[in-house]
């Protein structure tokens, strides 16, 4: 058998490994095995351009068909893995076959946590992950319509933006004190909540969802706080990394598939990149973590061709997110935790501003609001572990690039 390399799932990460191969001269046979019938896209203009629009969908494929042709990258589209047979090195097929491998590589991505309440299976009430998940909601992006979206995370903020745009009256329900609780420090959730509030969302924090029921067409949704009314519902509750196959493997697996600093599985023939995987972070309190961006699927895909062409290199890149919500661009780089030091560069009634997160002294990460060079720079000195001075930090009349004595 000839070198091969068989890459489970088509997202951002399978792409851009199958294009690193191919960069790093690597000979042997790619095949790439998606459950959708669409070749590798972009998910983050799902929740934004695209929802609003402004996207076609042509544009979300991360790359032309015509490249994997010319890569000789072998597409299996509409195809779902069902089995890893570890000792023949064989993955099985939803259609009965099987694929032989040198290297196998899980990039299963993640899928839509399910909110576990009677009623949320009824239809008007969606999710957002897919292409299929965007088309289906769009037609019901129509003046006056009310949306209720439960979940005040990156998603649920990004939609509701989009649909204000759209004419659609938005509520949005979170259960815990503030937006963005878990992805944001305390300054920015308070910000984005003004933000949304301004716009004419009716965000409603601290607040349970209990149920959500049908009468004559319309949906309800029942709340700790009383009932919300609406012609469609939006969960947005976080997304579940996959790992079943990797499990029943016997792989290690740990809130992701457990990879090295080389993206390599607990099977040195298999390795495992992007949202479903839980790799060494420097950057992380823990030490540890399983990021969901494209900057980690893009980075660790990149280390794992280097791994599989012999030419391994540790991965140590900075983590970094976006979001687009209204006018507003949020640019965040590293990883906070919830006793670092807070320090603010910038008001937030400006609308251009940044928070610099401080963990013993070193710039841990920046979240800037319309404030690229307080992001570009904080970026460089994260990577570079710079000590600064927290009150030059908030003095915005000393240049970021001049931030460093």
């Amino acid at each position: 058998m000839g070198d091969s390399v068989v890459i489970v799932g088509a997202g951002q990460a399978a792409s851009q490994l199958a294009a690193s191969l191919r960069g790093e001269s690597y000979q042997g046979t790619i095949t790439i095995v998606g459950d959708e019938p669409y070749i590798p896209y972009q998910r983050p203009p799902l929740s934004k351009a695209f929802l609003a629009g402004e996207l076609a969908r042509e544009r979300l494929f991360i790359k032309p068909e015509e490249f994997y042709t010319e890569a000789k990258c072998t597409l299996r589209l509409s195809t779902v893995a069902t089995a890893i047979d570890r000792a023949r090195k064989a993955l099985k097929l939803s259609d009965g076959s099987e694929l032989t491998y040198s290297k196998l590589v899980l990039a299963t991505g993640a899928r839509v946590r399910k909110l576990p309440l009677p009623g949320a299976d009824l239809p008007g009430c969606f999710y957002l992950r897919g292409i299929a998940d965007v088309e289906r909601l769009q037609d019901f992006f129509k003046p006056d319509k009310r949306l209720t979206i439960i979940g005040a995370g990156y998603i649920g903020l990004e939609v509701a933006a989009v649909a204000l745009k759209r004419g659609v009256k938005v509520s949005v329900i979170e259960a815990l004190p503030h937006v963005l609780a878990r992805a944001a420090s305390p300054e920015i959730s308070v910000f984005y909540e003004d933000e949304h509030r301004r716009s004419g969302v009716d965000l409603r924090c601290y607040v349970r969802t209990e149920s959500i029921t049908q009468s004559g067409g319309a949906l309800a949704v029942n709340t700790s706080s009383g009932i919300v009314p609406a012609d469609f519902v939006l969960i947005g509750i976080g997304i579940v990394p996959n790992v079943e196959l990797a499990t029943a493997a016997g792989l290690d697996e740990d809130n992701g598939i457990v990879v090295d600093q080389f993206a390599q599985t607990s099977d040195p023939s298999i390795y495992a990149i992007g949202d479903c995987t839980n790799h060494p972070c420097a950057y992380a309190s823990t030490g540890r973590v399983r990021l969901e961006s494209v900057q980690n699927a893009i980075d660790q895909a990149k280390h794992a061709a280097l791994s599989i062409c012999g030419k391994a290199k540790a991965y140590n890149e900075v983590p970094w997110f976006w979001s687009d919500q209204y006018d507003l661009k949020l640019q965040i780089a590293g990883l906070g935790a919830p006793d670092d030091q807070i320090v603010l560069r910038g008001q937030p009634s400006s609308r251009s501003f940044a928070v610099f997160r401080l963990r013993d002294g070193v710039i841990a990460a920046v979240e800037a609001v319309n404030a690229a060079p307080e992001y570009m720079m904080g970026r460089r000195l994260i990577a570079a572990r710079a000590r600064v001075a927290p009150e030059r930090l908030a003095d915005k009349a000393i240049p970021m690039k001049e931030i460093v004595q």
